[in-house]
């Protein structure tokens, strides 16, 4: 996955090796804007914990939301 958006996107987990207690596999996550982090090939995204941390962004896939559902993430956040 390869994005400098700066807006907030949604990604879907496709692989949590080595974080398994942070990342459930086919769950929606939000993304958080980190230029740097794309750099090195890393995703900022707000986990289990409910906090923001780095992950390979090869263990992603980004998603485009429908209008509505993104919506309700936005309001919940």
């Amino acid at each position: 996955m390869q994005s400098a958006n700066t807006e907030t996107e949604y990604v879907v987990c496709i692989n949590n090796k080595d974080y398994p207690a942070s990342l459930e596999i086919r769950k929606i996550y939000q993304t958080v804007p980190d230029s740097d982090a794309v750099k090195h090939q890393m995703i900022r995204v707000i986990d289990e914990s409910g906090e923001d941390y780095l992950y390979p962004s090869n263990y992603f896939v980004l998603i485009e939301l429908p209008k509505a559902v993104a919506e309700v993430f936005y309001l919940a956040s």
